[in-house]
């Protein structure tokens, strides 16, 4: 069963158009990563298909509606989203900031009720940020603060969960704990999880299906093993990479890549990029 998907849709800023007719199935119940190189319209196509931003033409489809008729609460009741960047007004303490996440569901005076609570105390916990419930977020470093954000939009309790590059500004260990707890929420809940990653070693590790895009258009979509490939990953970003097995998970990872030659005036004097098991793009 699919739930959401994309039917011919154009999104763009000003005069120019960043996404051209894309159609795209995001699958039910399953973990999706959107991968690319900067520029090509990732996070633009998360913001549409969450209403952050319109679109131009075409249609974004949610439970057979159309996302631009759906009431704004009853649509934060179906799917939360994590933006790359965060922004809230100074202040607040976290438990403060974890509460936003419980506006869809507030009536009346839009008082917490002893669910909303629960929720929030949940979400503090899950994601290790408990202890900074009275903490004024500005305090926090910016691994905490993304922490912080991600336990809002888990407070929100909805079948969907957006994030738009949720591992920035964490430390390796706590990216893992991130994630680890998105794919729990998935296995565990039954919960749709759509983001966008930079690293393609943890698209691959965490990922049931991967959407790879160029300059506004899918160049392959599939699981790791179709995706996560020497062609595709030329294909997608320039580069001829070695990729190797994952010896805990068996999955595809990339060992190291070298630039293509003249790809662009930048890289001229580029001959060889190395890398360890974290591949970013």
């Amino acid at each position: 069963m699919v739930r959401l998907y994309t039917d011919r849709v154009s999104i763009g800023y000003d005069e120019g158009l960043v996404i051209r007719d894309l159609s795209v199935k995001i699958p039910n119940r399953k973990i999706t990563t959107i991968i690319g190189s900067n520029g090509c319209g990732k996070s633009t196509l998360l913001k549409a298909i969450t209403r952050i931003i319109s679109y131009r033409s075409g249609s974004i489809i949610l439970d057979g509606k159309n996302i631009l008729k759906e009431d704004t609460k009853m649509l934060a009741r179906k799917m939360a989203v994590l933006p790359q960047t965060q922004e809230c007004k100074g202040g607040l303490t976290v438990g403060e900031l974890v509460s936003y996440g419980r506006f869809p569901y507030q009536k009346g005076f839009g008082r917490l009720t002893k669910k909303d609570y629960e929720a929030i105390d949940w979400a503090l916990e899950v994601t290790g940020t408990k202890d900074f419930k009275l903490r004024n977020v500005d305090a926090l470093s910016g691994g905490q603060r993304q922490r912080v954000w991600i336990a809002m939009a888990l407070a929100q309790e909805t079948e969907i969960i957006f994030l738009d590059e949720p591992t920035t500004y964490l430390d390796m260990a706590h990216q893992l704990e991130v994630l680890e707890l998105l794919q729990r929420l998935n296995v565990e809940q039954g919960r749709t999880i759509v983001m966008v990653l930079h690293d393609l070693n943890q698209a691959a590790r965490f990922a049931d299906y991967i959407i790879a895009l160029k300059e506004g258009k899918i160049v392959k979509t599939g699981n790791c093993e179709e995706v996560i490939n020497h062609n595709v990953l030329r294909e997608v970003f320039h580069i001829d990479a070695e990729i190797g097995r994952d010896p805990r998970t068996n999955k595809p990872i990339c060992i190291t890549y070298n630039l293509l030659k003249g790809q662009s005036k930048h890289e001229k004097n580029i001959n060889t990029y190395s890398t360890g098991t974290c591949i970013n793009f």
